[in-house]
């Protein structure tokens, strides 16, 4: 596979690393389970769980909350876990598919709600891949010298987006916010991303999109009860480019930042569906303890889904100071990513 972008840092420049100094995550409160799934359509816990490992997802209350709350709420801590407030940054970027609005972007709203005005700010579309995508452009914005701290978020409400009277694809979906501060280190330059890289191929679009208008939906896709307005996936399709993909990308970050599986702490992969995941590291050969999986509780959160696992591992003490981890990322666009760090 071609890489866009190579970067091991400790070469490229040795004089400084880029530091995540904090992260941080906010999930809804309210729990859609399988069984709240059987009331709404044709399905089953057994049917759910047995094709993609999830038994419960959370979903915003509309009245109160949504992408622009969670991914907030995510910053917010991110900066708390840092021991920073938001007039110490210079930089935002927000990922999701779901932002409520286009002008304003969420991330200039977010900017004014922690203060952090008049640091630049901007909405960032990568679907699945966006923590990793903002991860890997925020890096890159610190790592040029222009910015010294910048604030990632990875965030989705996907129920907002999820036609309920159809099973095929909301019975995957969550909502989760992920976010981080990265940050500049004079102290130990080999500290950072190592190699970073970002992908995409349009020629699959339709296995995995939003239409918005009629003219959007391809001839093919006519008859799809989804409503407009809702996610639509050719989930065979889907699942046969993320299983490639998911190797690939793995096989390629670890050539490229010369580094084995066994030096890897974690391996903090995107939650698209257990059975992805399962056999991806089938075919790796990766341990179950290094492929943290949580889907089973939280659905497939999109951009939310890695930023998440990352704040848990962090929290828990699972990944800490020194510890060589690998972001692994792959959705609508189609898109695919990778980020290889020492923390």
């Amino acid at each position: 596979m071609k890489s866009k972008i190579q970067n091991p840092q400790s070469k490229n420049d040795p004089a400084f690393g880029v530091r995540i100094a904090g992260v941080g995550s906010a999930v809804p409160d309210k729990v859609l389970t399988n069984f709240d799934l059987e009331k709404l359509m044709d399905t089953s816990d057994e049917w759910i769980v047995q094709r993609t490992g999830i038994r419960e997802r959370r979903i915003v209350d509309p009245k109160h909350e949504g992408t622009f709350t969670l991914g907030r709420d995510a910053l917010r801590r991110a900066l708390a876990d840092a021991g920073m407030e938001g007039k110490d940054l210079d930089l935002i970027i927000f990922a999701s598919v779901t932002a409520e609005m286009t002008c304003p972007s969420n991330a200039c709203r977010v900017a004014l709600e922690i203060g952090a005005t008049p640091a630049g700010a901007f909405d960032l579309v990568a679907a699945c891949c966006g923590y990793v995508y903002a991860l890997n452009v925020g890096e890159s914005m610190v790592r040029s010298g222009r910015y010294q701290r910048v604030g990632i978020i990875g965030c989705d409400a996907m129920s907002t987006i999820c036609d309920y009277t159809e099973r095929s694809v909301s019975i995957l979906f969550g909502d989760a916010a992920g976010a981080a501060i990265l940050t500049r280190n004079d102290g130990d330059p080999s500290v950072g991303c190592l190699y970073q890289s970002l992908n995409a191929d349009a020629s699959m679009w339709e296995s995995l999109y939003i239409p918005r208008r009629c003219q959007e939906i391809p001839d093919k896709d006519r008859e799809n009860p989804i409503r407009m307005g809702c996610l639509r996936m050719n989930g065979r399709e889907v699942y046969k480019f993320a299983v490639t993909k998911f190797r690939e990308v793995i096989e390629d970050a670890l050539a490229k930042s010369g580094l084995t599986p066994d030096q890897i702490s974690q391996f903090i992969c995107h939650q698209s569906n257990v059975r992805i995941i399962d056999a991806a590291k089938e075919r790796m050969g990766l341990s179950d303890d290094r492929v943290y999986v949580n889907i089973d509780r939280f659905g497939n959160s999109s951009a939310g889904s890695i930023g998440l696992c990352f704040d848990q591992l962090w929290q828990s003490g699972r990944v800490k100071r020194g510890d060589h981890v690998v972001f692994v990322a792959f959705g609508g666009g189609l898109t695919w990513a990778s980020s290889v760090w020492k923390l």
